[in-house]
């Protein structure tokens, strides 16, 4: 049996299995504060990021990207600290937002969260706490030991109170890890340095203290051996007595030497010390007693962080192979394992009682009986009180107890008893009733509130029960302590608390008989009932039939009451309800109508029976909510009707739900029914449905009833929102019926709806004595012609005078059209003009007139209004035309008038007289129309002056383009005229500036010559002289210089650019060269005339630094390099010397740059040019006066200087250089180039760069230098990025030695890692093979295994291999390569110890086909082994079928438990084979599972016996008994035939085997087989037998016992039948008695009276249909 665990190990996560990559799982990149998160910190490309694995989702990891250098999670929510350097910040990752930031002063060495809501911060100095909560920082706690300043921090612990502060590192000396720590007391503000590796803070309350003591562990590894102590930090508490330090040995494994303490975790619910080691081993310490219960190994990879695991009290944590474990105390087994494994009864014991686990039960009784016998009471009492799980907590000990005689003058042993369980803890059922049964007694009840409040007592019903005869609050107090519902609620009735009843009820989820309670109520107390009833329907579910409840206020006649409830019950209005809702109106109709209007408006139902509410609304005179429910047509129109007794809104409102036929019939009713009382109602009905019911519908209903009133109040109110042309046209015929003409006039005058020539002809047939509008509607719609005629035919002249007058006045020119159209007279006409006095449009009036040749009808009117002081243009226009057609002092009237419209006018003159027109157009500006006057008539000359005159650009454009014929005559009139008279010079600016937009030069340099050159006043106008040069550039650049050289007042620097944009250079230059510009005209030379040479003589005459800067320019750019470093240098520029530096380096003139830079570093200290003058030293190989140079104060970029030479393989100035700058990097590499290779290593160990270190080897391996590339290499090989390059360097030039030799000696190196254990092994693999194994064997836990798998494979090193997969748990692969490589790889015992591992289960038949192949003779060892998880079945086929059954005999046998039916007929055979007839009878009486007729067929034809008679039993055994007596037959099985048909109980197997032994002769057999089948046998039958065969003798002591056994049976039949008599006589019939019964439980058998029967109408509620009445079947209770 295996030994029983004290631990319980689980596995819980595979960190791999969920994307972590396995480089990231480490001390410095994985962080677990609680159980509850991992964070991972792993870098994905160039990106970071953390993975947050929340361990109760650990399949669906978090991922962010970040920046930081660490992350902890907070212990118990989703919130992370980052650090990034110095700068902390806390962020919530459910809320998406940054809690705290902080940026340290010192770097951060290593932190942790030592509760939810603080982070402790460790520096190279000092120890921070930062709250997470409030705006606070950091705040420093204490200053570091020098013991920890060489020390890696691996943790940081507080106390519980955070009043001590412990901060752990390790360092390593002498071949050692040494762990240091520091104690510090916030009170005393003291710190202590000890040596130690983990620790951790407890609390613990010894036995016999008050309060718990606080106490520090910590484990230590030391020269010595390993120590745990166990020590009280603080004072201790008052009262309390001090904890007794502990310090204890802690055992290494020999193979362990190097082990140390990592981690601590202490269970707070087993007060057990977790410590993990560094090698995996879990050690578990009693924390009382300092006692080692358990140490084991966990783990082959270092644990190197935990977490307490809150779930099991136990401790969490990650190993580097990135599993997450976790080791609790097995409650069931530790207690066994301490009394048997530890042999310490006396701590199994103290762990038992004090954390209350099983399996000490036993120790306990055995303690508890042997005080008990004793006679220490005291000391029993105490035992029975601390033992676990209440196991002497019983009736029985209770009962020992009272048994105990009080000694006078001594406290009761009971009463000891139950002091001390008053004093541990809570007294169970048994113990409470115990006890205050005899507090009762001496009515001592307050003691029983006391226990109570401090909850020593456990309630129950028993409890309650025993309390209630004294005080029955005090019942209830313990009934809702022990959750009895029932007694609870009739507490809370007896007592009158009624209103607690439902919530309770609710809260303990207990249904009682609420109608019941509710009936009872109500007879007490009505008010508390109905508050108890509203109650009951508080929830969304009642608690009781509402039914049932209205039944009960019903009865009670509460009908004001019953409605509150039912308002508030039914307030959800579900379907459900409706009947109720029926009932609840229905009783308020019948009793307050106005109650139940009050609900219906609140519209609180919509469930309930609508017809019957609307029947009853009816007759209780709501006709409003009747009609409300009203459904049907005639209903509603029975009702409608009554509108006096209706509110005439709402009713409106009302016909809003009716269809629109239903609308118009309940309207046509109410008409017919009373017009003039409904009609206004009618009205509203129709305004405000209109749309719906049709506007035709409702115009046709009023006309139908003739009703002109009704349809002009309909009309009225929808005709100034309608469209429609019959509505208006409706209203104005509704309008004239009803003699509303002033509605008339204003639908007329502002409706745009109806048909004009309809209402028209309407208005004159319908004879108005008023004509204002038809006027209106003849004015508005444009029919005043046809006005007219009808006015002046039917001698309605007034209103003719009335429109123009009042009406329309700008309408009197159509008038005076109209009458002229009639031969009006003219006196009339003009007396009507006049009367209309300038209210009127004069051009319409002269049009009309003009158009029927009788213009000088106005004459006399338009002078008049001259005379008034008219301005108005239309009637100086008609004067105008009057006054030419005359030709009347016409010139003079256009010259001097100034209100005609020039247009107009001028239009007017064109044919008649020209110079009138330009005389009209001129004085209005009119331009367009003057020039085609001019143009036409040749009138060029005034023209012209008009042009120049005008200063109009846009008109000098138009006459001025080249498709004007006339430009040519209208030009020579300008030069020759216009200009000539004018002395403005604006007029000349405007001119010239036409002349240029119109792109006219030649005629433009003729006109300038004359003004500028022939010495008129504006001959040094300083515009014109560089308009003509500027001309003469553009048309004729033969001029230029002439005018160049004559002129002197222009803009000379403006001018030789324009000469310069024109290519004229030598202008340009001759222009700069007059005015001096000598930087712009040495530019020109150079530029545009590109002669350096003239350029260069230029400049010496000039002697101009600017001149010789621009020249130094130029040659630069010419590739003159030389001649343009001696231009700048005469300059003295040195502005320009990054350009010069650049083209003097490319052309290799460095003799000439070191004199240009010497030039300007004496101008200007600029880091450029000093850095580039350093280059050109080394270029010229000047290196005494380079380091002369970088010997003293300069701003030189040495180091770039130094690369450049460096790149460009000038190696020596490199070194002067790179030694300046101390860049040791670049100096190693440099030497290494020059050949000094023992400076090369010395220059890389002070740059200390892996890149360097790297040159450097590679640059020695190549020149053979393998000792100083060993001394690099050793620098390298630590970081595992760069070993492979390295690795393949050697390889590719063939230094195998060297290379393993160099890895052999970084074994020992403190930063070994993996890849060099991995490398080194995999060229052992390649290039030594006889050195793998012994590798292996030493690092296989630091290689990675599956790169060194597929190198050993290649290799074909099997025996490695196996080893690799045996470590890395791939069993299958290992068992796999044993079986294909057997000669080398496979070895018995590591084969059967692997093979029992692997997952496939294939690779097991595998197996036992290959040791059937190599090693038959251990194939029954390895079945035994892997007989738990084989398939027998299919093993015993496999042989089978290959034939060598016989071979697993053995393991056949050992699996023949289970049954299997192929094992058993497999084995069943291979007996029949070797004829082992007593193996093959055992195994098929103790297996029976296979074929049992195919086994009997089969062995009742075998030649030996026994084997047939095992067939016959066979066939017994299936219930085959005839086949079984006849096959025992045949054998002669004489004692056999008998059992097997003495067992079969039928009777004819029985009868035919006396047959046949009647038959054989075989008396003896008949008379035995009569005894055996005795019951089987009829007596009629054997003894016809024995008469028939003469062997009466054999048969008579057959015959004998069955004569007896029938007398013996008719014996007792005769004694039962007389005692049945006796019986019958003595029983009377006696009268049923029955037991009385309570009612609230009689039976559906007993009887019952009748409930009162109620009267129809009882409470004023009427009868029902469909309830039964009194006198009817149904009316009383039963079913």
């Amino acid at each position: 049996m295996s030994q029983l665990l004290p631990i319980r190990f689980q596995e819980h996560l595979q960190l791999t299995a969920v994307g972590i990559n396995a480089a990231n799982i480490g001390f410095s990149s994985l962080t677990m504060e609680s159980d509850k998160f991992i964070c991972v910190r792993e870098k994905v490309g160039d990106t970071s990021q953390v993975v947050i694995i929340d361990m109760n989702d650990s399949s669906n990891p978090i991922r962010r990207p970040i920046t930081a250098d660490s992350a902890i999670m907070n212990p118990a929510s989703k919130v992370i600290a980052l650090k990034a350097g110095r700068t902390l910040q806390i962020f919530n990752i459910e809320m998406k937002s940054k809690v705290k930031a902080t940026t340290m002063n010192e770097d951060v060495v290593f932190w942790k969260w030592i509760n939810v809501n603080t982070l402790g911060l460790v520096t190279e100095a000092s120890v921070y706490h930062w709250s997470m909560e409030g705006d606070s920082q950091p705040t420093k706690m204490f200053d570091r030991h020098s013991s920890l300043s060489a020390c890696q921090i691996i943790n940081y612990r507080v106390s519980h109170d955070l009043k001590w502060l412990l901060v752990v590192g390790i360092s390593a000396q002498q071949n050692r890890v040494v762990g240091a720590m520091q104690l510090y007391s916030v009170e005393r503000k003291v710190s202590q340095p000890i040596e130690g590796h983990a620790a951790a803070f407890a609390q613990f309350k010894s036995p016999g203290n008050a309060e718990p003591s606080n106490l520090f562990t910590f484990g230590v590894r030391g020269t010595a051996g390993g120590k745990l102590h166990i020590i009280e930090v603080g004072s201790p508490a008052a009262g309390n007595q001090p904890f007794a330090k502990k310090a204890v040995d802690v055992f290494f494994p020999p193979e362990a030497q190097n082990d140390f303490p990592v981690a601590m975790q202490i269970s707070t619910k087993y007060d057990i010390i977790y410590m993990v080691t560094k090698y995996g081993y879990i050690h578990l310490y009693d924390l009382e007693t300092g006692t080692c219960i358990y140490m084991n190994r966990i783990s082959a990879e270092t644990i190197f962080v935990t977490a307490p695991y809150e779930p099991t009290s136990g401790i969490i944590g990650v190993n580097r192979k990135g599993q997450v474990l976790s080791v609790t105390v097995e409650e069931e087994n530790i207690i066994q394992y301490i009394t048997n494994s530890l042999n310490n009864a006396d701590l199994a014991l103290r762990i038992a009682s004090r954390n209350n686990l099983p399996g000490a039960e036993d120790l306990f009784v055995r303690k508890f009986n042997a005080l008990f016998q004793s006679g220490n009471y005291s000391e029993a009492a105490k035992a029975a009180a601390q033992a676990p799980k209440g196991i002497l907590r019983t009736p029985q000990t209770i009962q020992r107890f009272q048994q105990v005689p009080t000694q006078p003058g001594q406290t009761s042993p009971l009463l000891q008893y139950f002091g001390i369980l008053l004093d541990q803890g809570q007294l169970n059922k048994y113990e409470s009733l115990e006890l205050c049964r005899p507090v009762l007694q001496q009515g001592r009840k307050q003691l029983i509130e006391k226990w109570l409040k401090e909850e020593k007592l456990e309630c129950s019903e028993e409890l309650g029960d025993l309390v209630k005869t004294t005080d029955p609050t005090l019942a209830l107090s313990v009934y809702l302590r022990a959750n009895v519902p029932n007694k609870v609620i009739q507490c809370f009735a007896e007592t009158g608390q009624f209103q607690k009843i439902i919530l309770y009820a609710k809260k303990v989820n207990f249904t009682p008989d609420y109608v019941f309670l509710l009936r009872n109520i109500m007879r007490i107390n009505p008010e508390q009932g109905t508050q108890f009833a509203q109650m009951m329907v508080s929830d969304d579910e009642p608690m009781a039939d509402i039914n049932q409840i209205v039944d009960v206020f019903m009865e009670a006649n509460m009908i004001q009451q019953c409605t509150a409830f039912l308002l508030d019950a039914l307030k959800n209005n579900r379907p459900s309800e409706g009947a109720l809702q029926t009932r609840l109106l229905e009783m308020n109709l019948m009793h307050a109508p106005q109650v139940a209007d009050a609900i219906m408006g609140n519209q609180m139902f919509t469930h309930y029976d609508r017809p019957h509410v609307a029947q009853l609304c009816e007759k209780a005179g709501l006709l409003q909510r009747a009609l409300e429910h009203y459904t049907d047509l005639y209903d509603i129109k029975r009702a409608v009707v009554h509108t006096h007794m209706l509110n005439a809104e709402w009713l409106v409102n009302y016909f809003g739900s009716l269809s629109v036929e239903d609308s118009l019939e309940c309207i046509k009713a109410m008409l017919q029914a009373n017009l003039r009382q409904n009609l206004q109602v009618c009205v509203q009905i129709a305004t405000k449905y209109h749309e719906q019911l049709g506007t035709n519908a409702i115009i046709e209903l009023f006309e139908t009833f003739k009703s002109f009133e009704g349809l002009f109040y309909f009309l009225g109110s929808i005709v100034n929102f309608s469209q429609e042309a019959d509505v208006h046209f409706k209203y104005i015929q509704a309008a004239c019926k009803t003699g509303q003409i002033k509605e008339v006039e204003r639908i007329c005058r502002e409706s745009n709806c109806y048909d004009a020539e309809r209402v028209k002809n309407f208005l004159k047939e319908a004879k108005l004595t008023d004509q204002l509008p038809l006027i209106i509607v003849c004015d508005r719609f444009d029919f005043v012609h046809d006005l007219v005629l009808y006015l002046y035919r039917n001698n309605l002249q007034k209103y003719i005078e009335i429109y123009v007058q009042k009406v329309n006045p700008s309408r009197l020119p159509v008038v005076i059209g109209g009458l002229l159209d009639v031969d009006c007279s003219e006196d009339i006409i003009k007396q009507l003009i006049l009367v209309v006095k300038g209210q009127f449009s004069t051009d319409e009036l002269v049009e009309e007139v003009e158009k029927r040749n009788r213009l000088k009808l106005l004459l006399p009117w338009l002078e008049t209004r001259i005379h008034e002081g008219s301005t108005e243009p239309a009637t100086h226009n008609a004067l105008a035309k009057i006054y030419i057609d005359s030709n009347n002092k016409q010139e003079r009237f256009l010259k001097e008038n100034q209100f005609y419209d020039s247009r107009v006018v001028g239009k007017y003159c064109e044919k008649r007289d020209p110079h009138l027109a330009f005389v009209a157009y001129e004085r209005g500006q009119c331009d367009m129309e003057l020039v085609k006057v001019c143009n036409e008539n040749s009138l060029f000359k005034s023209e012209s002056r008009y042009l120049v005159a005008r200063r109009d650009p846009d008109l000098w454009a138009e006459v001025l383009n080249p498709e004007n014929e006339y430009r040519r005559q209208l030009i020579d009139q300008v030069v020759q005229t216009a200009l000539s008279e004018t002395q403005d010079p604006e007029d000349i600016s405007v001119t010239v500036k036409a002349f240029m937009t119109a792109d006219l030069p030649n005629e433009l340099i003729e006109l300038l010559e004359k003004i500028v050159l022939d010495g008129t006043a504006f001959s040094e106008h300083r515009n014109l002289q560089n308009l003509l040069i500027l001309t003469a550039i553009k048309a004729d650049r033969s001029r230029v210089m002439e005018y160049i050289n004559r002129l002197d007042n222009y803009d000379a620097p403006d001018i030789a650019n324009i000469a310069i944009t024109s290519e004229l250079y030598e202008e340009a230059f001759a222009i700069f060269k007059k005015f001096e510009v000598n930087t712009s005209a040495i530019q020109v030379l150079i530029d545009h005339v590109a002669n350096l040479d003239r350029a260069y003589e230029f400049a010496e005459r000039c002697n101009d630094d600017a001149v010789w800067s621009l020249l130094a320019r130029a040659q630069l750019k010419e590739g003159l390099v030389k001649e343009a470093i001696d231009s700048y240098i005469k300059a003295s520029d040195p502005s320009q010397y990054m350009e010069v530096v650049q083209i003097a380096q490319n052309s290799d003139n460095w003799e000439e740059l070191v004199k240009y830079l010497q030039m300007a570093r004496s101008k200007a200290r600029e880091t450029y040019v000093e850095t580039e003058l350093i280059f050109a030293y080394a270029k010229t190989n000047r290196l005494a006066d380079l380091e002369e140079f970088i010997s003293g104060p300069n701003h030189a970029n040495i180091t770039s200087v130094a690369d450049r030479c460096f790149d460009q393989q000038m190696y020596e100035p490199a070194k002067l250089l790179y030694n300046n700058v101390s860049n040791f990097a670049r100096l190693a590499i440099t030497l290494v180039h020059l050949g000094e290779y023992q400076g090369a290593v010395d220059s890389a160990r002070k740059a200390n760069s892996t890149r360097t270190w790297k040159e450097v080897c590679f640059a020695c391996v190549d020149h053979e230098e393998f000792r100083l590339a060993q001394m690099c290499g050793l620098h390298i090989v630590v970081h595992a990025d760069e070993l492979e390059e390295l690795i393949n360097y050697y390889q590719d030039r063939g230094h195998f030695e060297e290379l393993i030799t160099m890895l052999e000696a970084a074994l020992g190196l403190e930063r070994a890692h993996m890849g060099m254990f991995t490398e080194l092994a995999i060229l052992y693999s390649k290039y030594k093979p006889q050195k793998m194994r012994e590798h292996l064997e030493l690092f296989w836990s630091r290689v990675n295994i599956p790169k060194v798998l597929r190198a050993a494979e290649q290799a074909h090193l099997w025996s490695e291999l196996v080893f690799l997969y045996d470590k890395y748990e791939e069993y299958d692969n290992a068992v796999l390569t044993m079986m294909k490589h057997p000669s080398i790889a496979w070895r018995e015992n590591h084969f059967k110890d692997i093979i029992t591992k692997v997952a496939n289960i294939e690779i097991y038949y595998k197996g036992l086909q290959f040791y059937v192949d190599f090693k038959p003779l251990l194939l029954n060892d390895l079945l035994l082994v892997l007989s738990p998880r084989l398939d027998h079945t299919r093993a015993v086929a496999m042989f089978l079928k290959n034939g060598h059954i016989a071979l697993i005999k053995p393991y056949m046998r050992s699996v023949q438990n289970n049954n299997n039916k192929t094992v058993n007929e497999a084995l069943n055979n291979l007996l029949i084979e070797e004829e082992d007839h007593q193996g093959l009878k055992a195994s098929i009486e103790a297996f029976d599972n296979f074929d049992n007729i195919g086994l009997a067929q089969k062995l009742e034809k075998h030649e030996l016996l026994e084997f047939r008679r095992i067939a016959a039993f066979l066939y017994k055994g299936n219930n085959r008994w005839k086949q079984s007596v006849e096959l025992c037959k045949r054998d002669k099985l004489y004692k056999d035939c008998m059992t097997y048909a003495a067992e079969s109980r039928n009777v004819d197997i029985a009868e035919e085997l006396i047959d046949w032994f009647l038959e054989e002769k075989n008396y003896e057999c008949f008379a035995a087989c009569l005894y055996t089948c005795y019951d089987l046998l009829r007596p009629d039958v054997v003894l016809e037998l024995a008469w028939r065969n003469n062997i009466i003798d054999f048969a008579m002591p057959y015959m004998i016992n069955t004569m007896r056994e029938f007398g013996s049976r008719l014996d007792k039949l005769e004694q039962a039948e007389t005692v049945r008599t006796e019986n019958e006589e003595e029983t009377q019939p006696q009268p049923m008695l029955m037991a009385p019964q309570l009612m609230l439980t009689a039976g559906p058998g007993v009887a019952m009276p009748p409930p009162q029967a109620m009267p129809p109408g009882a409470y004023g509620v009427p009868p029902q249909p469909g309830f039964p009445q009194p006198g009817y079947p149904g009316g009383g209770y039963g079913m």
